[in-house]
C-alpha cells in the first residue's frame, strides 16, 4: 500500500488524446493548499510549450498544481502551442475551483513533436479529471497512467521519513522509455511531499537530486525538447517552519535517493532493451571528470551493442573512456565486468569469456567498475542496451 503524502489529490482520465481506446491521457495533481513548486527542465534550445510556461512559473509558494497531458508533445507548434499550454492551466484552474488562478497551475505534455494539441478533447479530459480528483491509491495510479506513452509499466517510488520536526512522505511518479539522454530524457517527473520547505531550499534540493539521477540516465542520447520534473511541497508555516539545517539536508538525502530510484526504472524500461547497464567510475580528478567518462561509456553503441550480444569485449569500454575528454591514468585504469576482473594497471588479464558472456546473459544487469586513477572523483550512470527491436520500434513510431 501507497502511503500518500499529505494534503493532494490525483486523477487520471481517458480523453481521447491517443489513439488506443480507453488509455488514460489527461492527469491532475492538485494540492488542498497554495504550496511549493521548484522544477528542473530540458536543457535543449528547441523548447515545448509547456516548458516555457512551467519554468517561468518556478519556484514559487503559490502554487495549486500540476496539468499534465500524453499522446502530444505540444512541441515545435509556436504561438499556438503557447495558446495552448496557457489554455490548459486555465481550464485546471476553472475545474478544480476554490478560486483558483490559472498562474497556480504548471503544464507538461509528452507524445509526438510537431502537431498541436486536441484542445476539444483536452477540454473535456481536464473537466473529467477535475471530477475525479481524489486521495486515495487508486486516484495517484490512475495519475500515473494518464502521463504514460511507450512505458511497458507504472513507474513510481514512495519514502516515508522521520526527523526532529515530524514524519513526511516523498511520492515520485515517472515516465520514459526512449529519447533519453544527454540531461535528463523524455521524461515527465513530479514528486510530492508534506515537507515544508522554502522554495530557495526546494529549487536547490530539487537540482542536486537531478544532477545524481535523472541527470546520470540514457538510452541513445536524443535530448528531449519536453523534459520536465518537478517538486511540489508543503508551504511553511508558523506552526510548521520551513527544515533547516540538518533536517533540510536529511530532506535532500531523502529526496535524492527517491529520485535515483525513479530514474533507473527509465533505462530500465528502455524501449527493445533486454539490459539495464550500472557504469562506477572511480578515481577520476574530480566528480564532474567521473561523470563525462561514466557519460561517454554510457552513450556508446559500440559498448551497448558488446552487452546485448553478450560479448566481453572490454576495450570498447576503456577506449570509451579514454576520448570522453577529461584526463586518466592509464597506468592505473582496471576494469571489472559484473565483478570479474579484465583489464588492470593498464594491461589485459586472463578471464574465461564463456564466464563472462554467461554472467551478461543470466542478468538483465550488466554492472560495469572503471577505475582512472587515484583521484577523489566518482560517478554514476545508468544506460541500456541497443538491439534490433530499438531499432525497429523507432524506425515505426508515428506510421
Amino acid at each position: 500500500m501507497i502511503e500518500l503524502p499529505k494534503g493532494y489529490r490525483f486523477s487520471g482520465v481517458s480523453a481521447g488524446i491517443k489513439t488506443r481506446a480507453g488509455a488514460k491521457d489527461v492527469s491532475l495533481i492538485f494540492s488542498d493548499k497554495p504550496c511549493v513548486a521548484a522544477g528542473v527542465y530540458t536543457t535543449n534550445q528547441i523548447v515545448a510549450a509547456p516548458v516555457v510556461l512551467s519554468r517561468s512559473r518556478t519556484p514559487c509558494d503559490t502554487m495549486r498544481g500540476v496539468v499534465i497531458n500524453s499522446g502530444n508533445a505540444n512541441a515545435c507548434t509556436g504561438s499556438r502551442g503557447q495558446q495552448d499550454a496557457d489554455e490548459m492551466t486555465r481550464l485546471a484552474a476553472n475545474a478544480c475551483g476554490e478560486a483558483t488562478q490559472s498562474e497556480q497551475f504548471l503544464v507538461m505534455s509528452t507524445g509526438v513533436i510537431g502537431r498541436f494539441l486536441p484542445m476539444e478533447k483536452i477540454r473535456s479530459g481536464i473537466a473529467a479529471a477535475a471530477q475525479s480528483l481524489g486521495p486515495s491509491e487508486s486516484a495517484f495510479l490512475d495519475s500515473v497512467d494518464g502521463i504514460m506513452t511507450t512505458d511497458a509499466g507504472r513507474k513510481i517510488a514512495s519514502r516515508n521519513f522521520q526527523i526532529p520536526g515530524g514524519d513526511y512522505r516523498l511520492l515520485g511518479m515517472c515516465k520514459g522509455a526512449g529519447m533519453i539522454g544527454p540531461k535528463m530524457a523524455t521524461m515527465l517527473a513530479i514528486v510530492v511531499t508534506d515537507a515544508p520547505l522554502d522554495p530557495v531550499d526546494a529549487q536547490r534540493a530539487l537540482q542536486a537530486a537531478a544532477n545524481r539521477s535523472f541527470n546520470c540516465i540514457s538510452v541513445e542520447g536524443h535530448m528531449s525538447t519536453n523534459d520536465s520534473l518537478v517538486l511540489l511541497a508543503a508551504r511553511p508555516s508558523p506552526a510548521t517552519p520551513a527544515l533547516q539545517g540538518s533536517d533540510l539536508c536529511n530532506f535532500g538525502g531523502e529526496l535524492t535517493q527517491l529520485c535515483i530510484e525513479l530514474a533507473k526504472k527509465i533505462p530500465d524500461d528502455g524501449e527493445g532493451a533486454t539490459h539495464l547497464i550500472e557504469i562506477h567510475v572511480r578515481g577520476a580528478n574530480t566528480d564532474a571528470d567521473a561523470d563525462a567518462i561514466a557519460r561517454s561509456i554510457a552513450l556508446s553503441n559500440l559498448v551497448k551493442t558488446a552487452i546485448t550480444g553478450g560479448d566481453p569485449n572490454w576495450g570498447r569500454i576503456v577506449s570509451a573512456a579514454g576520448y570522453a575528454g577529461v584526463p586518466i591514468q592509464p597506468p592505473r585504469t582496471a576494469l571489472k565486468l559484473n565483478q570479474i576482473p579484465l583489464f588492470d594497471r593498464g594491461e589485459p588479464l586472463p578471464f574465461d569469456a564463456k564466464q563472462v558472456s554467461s554472467s551478461i546473459r543470466a542478468s538483465k544487469l550488466t554492472v560495469i567498475e572503471l577505475d582512472v586513477g587515484l583521484g577523489p572523483g566518482n560517478a554514476t550512470h545508468w544506460t541500456t542496451d541497443l538491439n534490433t527491436e530499438y531499432v525497429r520500434f523507432n524506425s515505426e513510431y508515428t506510421t
